[in-house]
């Protein structure tokens, strides 16, 4: 395995895990677990809240049987709103409690409009600026377990937008998530975001999207749900995401972090059978990342 794989992680919401309340069918996690370690993955993300086990040194045990490293995870918080400060800082410390605890590093952070996923809207500079203090003290939380922030742009959240990212990126210093998807969905070219953000990006999500099933959800037509049913998300190279070029562009950059396989999936018409359901599309989405390394592996020797 190339020093490339070796860095590429699971992700449970790739197998139908997600923290969007009503979402669908959660597998065992025995099953999700297992079909990441048959698929090669070394590491995974945490998932929703709940889906694996609360206690640090479960969560820990449960990873090592699969031999699988828990990197860390998704937390949404609410960081516009000062009426919901301490329910967000209470879940921040939830959850770097336990993703630090079980030796996760990364606290992926999601600006949602509300704890019940509500729709995004429209905020002005005052409540930016509050976002931002915000990060300052969801980034003193997580240092605390050990762990770092990076945050995360995502359809149906607050930072959805070219101009929300860089409300972000011009009032905080934190780290980014470079979900390379959700950023094209949103209307940022991922290789523009390279250029304007490269020193800031702290993990990497893989994921492709299919823009013109995405654009019924960006005006309001359908759920996100309903665009994750349709195939909005889909196995690597089968998008829109110019994802060759920027996976080479990062590595041949020097970016040395982790790399998370995600299409997000909803499981709606009962549990799949063994070998079928979401593993075919993660084994699409490996096979396809292996072409493209072995590809920026050979133009790397042989510069």
């Amino acid at each position: 395995m190339s020093s490339f794989f070796q860095r590429v992680a699971g992700a449970p919401v790739s197998w139908g895990v997600c923290e969007v309340p009503g979402w669908g069918l959660e597998l065992p996690v025995e099953r999700v677990l297992s079909e990441m370690q048959e698929l090669g993955f070394v590491a995974t993300e945490l998932g929703s809240d709940g889906y694996l086990p609360i206690d640090p040194g479960e969560l820990r045990e449960l990873c090592a049987r699969f031999d699988l490293k828990m990197i860390g995870g998704f937390v949404p918080v609410v960081l516009h709103d000062p009426a919901q400060r301490d329910a967000s800082l209470a879940a921040a410390e939830r959850a770097a409690a336990l993703m630090g605890g079980a030796g996760g590093h990364l606290f992926i952070t999601s600006m949602v409009t509300s704890f019940d996923w509500a729709p995004r809207v429209e905020i002005g500079s005052a409540a930016w600026d509050y976002a931002a203090a915000m990060l300052d003290e969801i980034e003193e939380v997580v240092a605390a377990h050990g762990m770092s922030q990076a945050i995360h742009p995502h359809l149906g959240t607050m930072i959805e937008r070219p101009s929300d990212v860089k409300n972000v990126l011009e009032r905080s210093r934190v780290g980014w998530t470079f979900d390379m998807g959700h950023l094209m969905i949103g209307g940022y070219d991922p290789v523009e975001f390279l250029a304007d953000a490269r020193d800031r990006i702290a993990h990497v999500h893989l994921k492709d999207v299919r823009l013109d099933l995405a654009a019924p959800v960006l005006r309001g037509e359908q759920s996100i749900m309903q665009g994750v049913q349709n195939g909005m998300f889909c196995p690597m190279g089968d998008g829109d995401v110019p994802v060759a070029e920027v996976v080479t562009d990062l590595e041949r950059s020097g970016y040395d972090g982790w790399y998370v396989l995600e299409q997000d999936a909803a499981i709606t018409d009962g549990e799949p059978a063994p070998g079928e359901g979401p593993k075919v599309d993660v084994l699409r989405s490996i096979e396809y990342l292996r072409a493209i390394s072995a590809e920026f592996t050979a133009g790397h020797k042989a510069s």
